[in-house]
């Protein structure tokens, strides 16, 4: 045996009070630091000290957390851990503040405070020996009967994990190389305890204390682990069933060898298609031409280009949902809650939805309304049609008509073309299987016109409840009934929409957002899905309201929300590129070279952390301070603000007057100016002005000379409008 040396912490320690967690000899720790007093600390002894006492903290458990700016020195607790500071990474934003990577030495109690500022330094006595460890064979002999039925509990522990797992593997060879009176410690720091629990351990001094009250702890985990073994073990049961089951399923549709079924492949294929149509719910005009092309089909050699032609067909035939449609859910309270859950604002649209939902309530054969939703931009056409579809419980299907300049989408291609194809209605109804869907037409307003033909004029049948129960597709040249489906219609202006277009639609005006409901809307559904796409939770960023009020006011200036939320993505990323920096620092902690007493320490903890672990085992790292976004970090993500002029800076000046200007894009507003001068009587405009506006302005001086008189405008000289 080695001869024992036994080390000293020194009786003088600087204090850091911690109140994330509780850190046990033999454990690894990472904690924040940015209260004034801790931040003194760490510039004072460990950025500045070159020696190894130097960097031996006194760490306190300090609960509940104190505020950050308190002048007084809190209670404190009377026993702590002296610690080694391994790791110090420190950063300014959103304000400064250290990371310590600190390792738990010994136990020590405050004897006696010696000064509190600019950070507390006591005198402190050592409670536990820090010395190099017998071998286990000896250290065995003195621990008697608790001791042995600690270790049975901590290897029943350990061997329930995956040994596979190298740091398992590690964990549990270390139960046999340490010695018993570091095991308490360290397991405690591993398993799943509260803060409290630890707070118990680090106080109990005696040794068999100690293992008295480790022991339960074990237990309470060893039981949560056989309870989560028991529920995954029937569901690997449930597993293997299903996937045996299978096979035999496949195995049952094949008709002979392998030889055999390429053989007789095509065959097989014309008399399944055959079977297809003769249980098919179709109507008897679409069934009798279906008879008609299967029976050309049969007589057809495959190699006529027409053979892939009528089979690919008659499949489509087959699979469009003639009959098929899912029930309605007519429930108005749901919908309504549904409803405004998924939206903000926007009432009178979905008053509407829901005048429609209590009408298809009291009576079911109701032909589908064609409604038309007009807007600008980022408003939520789009969303309002999705979330109609699931109130209903109605398959959604979105086509986009922007651009689209052929008839032939809509209506489809005659057969005799190569190539052809059905339209987008009856593609989008083989798309979702049934024949009651939620369509969406988007963008209505930029449908195109060419020698093709004007798509508009196509939707004429799609879109009238009179005639589309009998809409015929070109390429399937029979009729399909339309009636039962729900067309809404998005546009951002009826100005470009046919008028015999716009007479079949029911228009519902979408206005733009006010500032209010902007920021309602980030908080409640953008800075969420923001936050999730990034990978981000919410306790590493925070975007108070003054902060989105800021984005809106300076970063956006639109009617719906689809900047603001670009905006709020540049944050997300921003602070993901923190994170990330972050984690990887971490990474590098197992690479980073240390002494061999320190790094047997850190390493218990530090490899009994991988991923795979069961879940059960609580040890992940201490969660860090959230990123606080203020207008200082804006202006450093953003960049300077787009819009910062306000509206009160231009009308303080004399003759200064708002105009608004109408756009699709949700409008925009305008400032006119106006200059008296010297001059005949004249009137200048500036800037490109519609004859509107050149009308109104002669009418304001036409106004001016007319009332002359009674406002003792003595002379009107000449006036400069600009804009």
């Amino acid at each position: 045996m080695s001869s024992v040396n036994p080390i000293q912490i020194p009786s003088r320690l600087p204090l850091l009070l911690t109140h994330e967690g509780v850190l046990l000899p033999g454990s690894t720790m990472r904690t924040s630091v940015d209260s004034a007093r801790n931040l003194q600390l760490v510039r004072s002894r460990l950025l500045k000290g070159t020696s190894l006492q130097s960097t031996i903290l006194g760490v306190i458990p300090n609960t509940p957390d104190p505020p950050s700016d308190a002048q007084d020195l809190p209670p404190l607790h009377r026993i702590g851990t002296a610690a080694l500071a391994v790791q110090v990474v420190g950063s300014n934003w959103p304000k400064p503040h250290y990371t310590l990577l600190i390792t738990g030495l010994c136990r020590f109690q405050i004897v006696q405070v010696l000064k509190e500022k600019p950070y507390p330094v006591a005198e402190v006595e050592q409670l536990d020996r820090l010395e190099e460890f017998p071998s286990a064979s000896d250290s065995r002999e003195g621990l008697g009967e608790l001791s042995e039925q600690f270790y049975k509990y901590a290897v029943q522990l350990v061997e329930m994990l995956d040994m596979s797992v190298p740091a398992v593997a590690k964990l549990r060879r270390l139960l046999d190389s340490l010695p018993r009176e570091a095991l308490p410690d360290i397991l405690t720091s591993i398993i799943r305890t509260s803060n409290k629990e630890k707070l118990q351990i680090l106080d109990a001094v005696s040794l068999e204390e100690r293992f008295k009250m480790t022991i339960p702890l074990l237990v309470r985990q060893i039981e949560g682990l056989k309870l989560l073994q028991k529920t995954r073990k029937h569901k690997q049961d449930d597993d293997k069933r299903v996937v045996a089951i299978r096979p035999v399923r496949r195995i049952t549709h094949i008709p002979g060898t392998l030889e055999d079924e390429d053989e007789k492949e095509d065959n097989d294929d014309i008399v399944m298609l055959e079977k297809k149509i003769q249980t098919s719910s179709m109507p008897e005009q679409a069934h009798r031409v279906c008879v008609k092309e299967i029976r050309r089909l049969k007589k057809m050699p495959q190699s006529m280009p027409e053979y892939a032609l009528t089979r690919n067909y008659l499949e489509l035939m087959v699979e469009l949902p003639w009959n098929k449609s899912t029930t309605d859910r007519l429930d108005i309270r749901a919908a309504r809650i549904l409803l405004d859950n998924d939206h903000y604002a926007m009432e009178k649209l979905k008053k509407r939805v829901l005048e429609y939902l209590a009408v298809r309530q009291l009576r079911h054969n109701l032909k589908g309304p064609i409604l038309c939703f007009v807007g600008p931009p980022g408003v939520g056409k789009t969303s309002v049609g999705r979330s109609v579809a699931k109130t209903l419980g109605r398959e959604f299907h979105r086509i986009a008509l922007g651009g689209v300049c052929d008839q032939s989408d809509i209506r489809g291609h005659r057969r005799t073309y190569v190539g052809s194809m059905p339209g987008r209605i009856i593609n989008g109804l083989k798309t979702v299987g049934v024949n009651n869907p939620v369509f969406l037409l988007d963008e209505v307003d930029k449908l195109g016109k060419s020698l093709q033909g004007d798509p508009a004029a196509a939707l004429l049948e799609v879109l009238d409840p009179e005639q589309n129960h009998n809409f015929t597709d070109h390429y399937l040249n029979v009729a399909f009934d339309l009636s039962q489906v729900l067309f809404i219609a998005t546009a951002n202006t009826t100005a470009t929409i046919p008028p015999a277009l716009l007479d079949r639609m029911e228009i519902i005006q979408v206005p733009g957002y006010t500032q209010e409901e902007k920021i309602e809307i980030a908080h409640r559904h953008l800075i969420p899905k923001q936050l999730e796409q990034h990978g981000l939770t919410p306790q590493q960023i925070q975007i108070p309201q003054i902060t989105t009020l800021d984005i809106i006011t300076r970063y956006t200036r639109e009617a719906g929300v689809r900047s603001l939320d670009r905006r709020l993505g540049a944050i997300c990323r921003a602070v993901a590129v923190k994170v990330a920096e972050g984690q990887h620092k971490e990474a590098k902690l197992d690479h980073s070279d240390m002494t061999e007493g320190e790094g047997c320490r850190e390493h218990i903890l530090e490899d009994a952390k991988p991923e795979s672990v069961d879940d059960t085992t609580d040890l992940a790292l201490p969660p860090e301070m959230p990123i606080l976004i203020d207008f200082h970090a804006l202006k450093d993500i953003l960049g300077p603000p787009m819009y910062d002029m306000e509206v009160s800076e231009r009308l303080s000046q004399p003759g200064v007057a708002i105009g608004l200007a109408w756009t699709p894009l949700g409008g925009e507003i305008m400032f006119v100016e106006a200059s008296r001068m010297d001059g005949e009587g004249q009137l200048t405009l500036t800037g490109q002005l519609g004859d509107v506006m050149k009308e109104s302005a002669h009418l304001a001086i036409s106004w001016l000379r007319s009332n002359a008189k009674k406002y003792h405008l003595t002379n009107v000289g000449g006036w400069c409008v600009l804009m």
